[in-house]
């Protein structure tokens, strides 16, 4: 990806035209197939991204193998395993592509250097930061006190087509629920 195509594509963060050529500048384009990780459980996270075309979901396995989908991020968002990346500590979850997708780069080291020599990225951060602790709090709310029918009619207001796009099992590890009672709740939902 040329400069001048990630700079269309960030552009859409309303940034102020020395802040965006900052963030070029320390951003590596980068392409992750449908099934491969940006980050793996137990691997100390270096890097962050932002993602421009696909989708990825964050997920814990079981030592038995299950999984568990904590959530799923969509084009124009970040993706990272902040706490971890910021504590020097392996990652509790993984980072999996659900489809071929493209991501915009960032080294974390390359990160704190932009944020020490201009205080810009702080603000900049904390809103990033802000949105993710209230859909970490919302996320949190749904499962404790919704009932699954609720939980999907949100997923599917808030994942448009994300529906299509990945397996039924994904979104019923996102849901709690298992595959079979997603089945269930939708033949309940469609009749």
């Amino acid at each position: 990806m040329e400069n001048e195509d990630k700079k269309s594509f960030l552009e859409h963060l309303a940034l102020p035209e020395k802040e965006l050529q900052e963030l070029l500048i320390i951003s590596q384009f980068n392409k992750i197939a449908k099934g491969d990780y940006f980050i793996k459980e137990g691997q100390v996270p270096r890097k962050m991204a932002f993602l421009v075309k696909g989708l990825f979901r964050y997920v814990y396995t079981h030592e038995n193998g299950n999984e568990f989908t904590k959530n799923i991020i969509a084009e124009g968002n970040f993706i990272s395993s902040y706490s971890a990346m910021i504590y020097n500590t392996p990652s509790y979850f993984s980072i999996e592509a659900l489809e071929d997708s493209e991501i915009l780069e960032i080294e974390y080291s390359d990160w704190i250097g932009m944020k020490e020599r201009n205080p810009f990225w702080n603000l900049f951060l904390i809103q990033i930061l802000e949105k993710a602790f209230y859909i970490k709090e919302k996320r949190e709310r749904e499962l404790l006190l919704l009932d699954a029918e609720k939980r999907y009619e949100i997923f599917t207001a808030e994942f448009l087509d994300v529906e299509n796009r990945v397996s039924q099992q994904i979104i019923a590890s996102y849901l709690g629920i298992q595959p079979e009672s997603l089945s269930r709740l939708k033949r309940k939902i469609k009749s």
